[in-house]
């Protein structure tokens, strides 16, 4: 029988959790080892909702990229990270949770991001952490158009961008917060850069630096990374039913 350490040695193989940036916190962070999974459920984040999902389809572990808690300090009702880890350890789930170490990973959620918006990988955006990722797409297309694919692809519901009238072609992305690469992806040559959680002053830097800049949505940009460790989990474990949460999704509304 598959236990919780046998998936999270796999992710660990996967996407090495020595990868990860110094603030982060990856790893099974709730739960016992040995404990037998016979159903996995697959999250971008762990919410109540996914916590009263998982147990209504009885699942015994959730396998998330945002970490649960970074420095929790009581597994209490007395904050939202200590009432999800007790709800968690109340209903017998375990919470596997590989961020940064994600992020870097080779076919992680920047490999899955530039895949879903139909580039190719040519480069590292950040060679030191290898977080981000430059690459082009096989024809150059007019930046509106590109607008409507970043929307379809990711099943974003707005977006916010800063058009230099440039068409697209040479491209850089960065799942989540990629605001401070902004410099980055102009100096190596990319007419576009993808990420989100954008600030008014990153805007102002890329019409100085005279990018194209796209904020499609935190959840969107790394939701993409969701059916990709969906499937590597079945693919390793076929005696195991995984599947993707069907309550998380994109928090952000637009009029």
């Amino acid at each position: 029988m598959t236990t919780v350490h046998d998936i999270l040695a796999f992710l660990d193989g996967k996407a090495p959790m020595a990868g990860k940036m110094d603030f982060d916190n990856v790893g099974l962070l709730v739960g016992r080892g040995e404990k037998p999974v016979r159903r996995v459920l697959v999250s971008l984040d762990i919410t109540g909702p996914v916590i009263r999902e998982a147990a209504a389809w009885g699942a015994e572990l959730i396998v998330s990229h945002h970490p649960l808690f970074f420095e929790l300090k009581a597994v209490s009702d007395g904050s939202m990270e200590g009432e999800l880890a007790l709800s968690l350890a109340e209903s017998g789930i375990a919470a596997i949770c590989m961020h940064t170490n994600l992020d870097a990973a080779q076919g992680g959620v920047n490999d899955a991001l530039m895949a879903a918006l139909g580039g190719m990988v040519t480069g590292l955006l950040e060679p030191d952490t290898r977080i981000g990722r430059v690459g082009q797409l096989p024809e150059e297309v007019p930046f509106a158009a590109f607008l409507e694919k970043v929307k379809a692809s990711l099943n974003g519901n707005g977006l916010r961008y800063h058009d230099a009238g440039r068409p697209v072609r040479h491209l850089a992305v960065c799942g989540g917060s990629g605001g401070g690469d902004i410099g980055l992806a102009a100096a190596a040559g990319c007419d576009t850069y993808v990420t989100a959680d954008i600030k008014y002053h990153q805007f102002l830097e890329a019409v100085h630096k005279g990018i194209n800049l796209i904020d499609a949505d935190h959840f969107c940009t790394e939701n993409v990374v969701v059916p990709v460790v969906c499937g590597w989990l079945r693919k390793a474990f076929p005696e195991t039913e995984v599947r993707v949460s069907q309550v998380h999704g994109q928090t952000a509304q637009f009029l």
